[in-house]
């Protein structure tokens, strides 16, 4: 799992810059060559692997759940996605926070997936949602994550730092930024990451937002997941330049590229980037090439694609090739990887188990979370309710 990331950008010349009534000098943007390849221990390892065969079974049995008529709406899945996923959930620390837009399933299941483990009443601060609501989410029950009212494209857990799923293309981007510059007024050493897919690159607020991040030095790391195609149209027929890591050197901000399917180089790649946002309070744009193995969504047959471009995409399937790895390595055999396959898929089973046997929320919450705080004159009337109480 060789690391494949690449800097972008160029020395920028010092200048002065007003920031809330101050001027500063703006240091050099030189870019910094990544650092080295950490190498992660066997249990580790077998740890990044085991999530990432979670995400894959979790998203199957989502596919499947879907065609029974137990999801409603959209549904968008990370399948062939995975040692991206984990990898970029490996850079953060648990009170990091994580934007993310409606293909997120296989992120609620990894963020902060090294603290403490929440039970189904829900997760401890800054601790792991579980399979079990995320499931349910999806199945609209009110153990899920966002009380049911979310769906697959909302998924909400302030206690994990995951402050959304967003449905509309490139709406998490200036919220991440305003959190970003929350940290910063108050001083944290928190980091946010957002991630969007490679469409959300050529949306004005991508650029207005990375512009703000570059002038006032923002905590954030913005991640593009370039699965090479915007629903169905390729980068390369819809970007000028493809290569959409290059685009953070318009603002004099650092970035890089790397290998979507290596779980290892991803997290290094991702640790450079955090580390940078952390102690220099800088932001940085991260790409990663990371194709799907599916359609945009659920019901997108995905016939845009030839056949011989769908047999590569199994060849280069991250899961695949990290059992592989692994194998190759010496760290996990044939028969612990059908155990632990054996395993997550009882963990996905009981997740589904729990969502069958949930409660609908009931229709008296349905405007429970229209605001944070009571408003006065807040309107609670469901449509075909009288205007005006008799």
């Amino acid at each position: 799992m060789a690391e494949t990331t690449r800097s972008a950008g160029r020395a920028a010349p010092a200048r002065t810059r007003r920031t809330r009534g101050t001027t500063t000098p703006r240091a050099k943007t030189a870019a910094t060559p990544p650092a080295p390849p950490q190498v992660a221990d066997a249990a580790t390892l077998v740890g990044y692997y085991r999530q990432m065969l979670l995400i894959r079974r979790f998203e199957e049995r989502a596919a499947r759940a879907y065609t029974e008529a137990k999801i409603g709406g959209y549904c968008h899945l990370n399948l062939g996605e995975e040692a991206t996923v984990v990898g970029l959930m490996a850079a953060l620390r648990p009170d990091d926070y994580l934007f993310t837009n409606y293909r997120e399933h296989g992120y609620a299941l990894t963020k902060g997936f090294n603290a403490v483990a929440g039970g189904r009443e829900g997760p401890s601060p800054h601790g792991q949602i579980g399979a079990d609501r995320v499931m349910a989410e999806l199945y609209g029950r009110s153990t899920g994550v966002s009380k049911g009212w979310g769906g697959s494209m909302h998924l909400f857990d302030a206690g994990a730092r995951l402050l959304g799923g967003y449905g509309i293309v490139g709406g998490q981007v200036p919220l991440a930024t305003g959190a970003a510059l929350a940290v910063s007024y108050k001083g944290g050493d928190e980091v946010v990451m957002c991630h969007m897919g490679d469409g959300t690159a050529a949306i004005g607020a991508f650029h207005e937002s990375l512009n703000i991040a570059g002038l006032w030095d923002l905590p954030v790391v913005f991640v593009v997941i370039n699965n090479g195609l915007g629903m169905g149209t390729t980068v390369e027929n819809s970007a000028a330049e493809p290569e959409l890591y290059r685009r953070g050197a318009a603002y004099r901000m650092e970035s890089a590229r790397v290998d979507g399917t290596d779980v290892i180089a991803v997290r290094d790649a991702a640790r450079v980037a955090v580390e940078r946002a952390r102690a220099e309070s800088k932001p940085y744009l991260l790409e990663t090439t990371s194709p799907r193995l599916k359609g945009h969504s659920v019901v997108d047959p995905a016939r845009y694609r030839s056949k011989e471009e769908k047999e590569a995409l199994k060849a280069a399937d991250p899961l695949a090739r990290t059992a592989l790895d692994l194998a190759e390595a010496g760290i996990l055999s044939h028969d612990d990887r059908d155990a632990l396959d054996a395993e997550v898929t009882a963990e996905i089973d009981a997740a589904a188990a729990f969502a069958d046997e949930s409660p609908a929320p009931e229709v008296s919450t349905l405007f429970d979370y229209t605001y944070a705080t009571p408003v006065p004159g807040e309107l609670r009337r469901l449509p075909a309710d009288p205007v005006f109480s008799s």
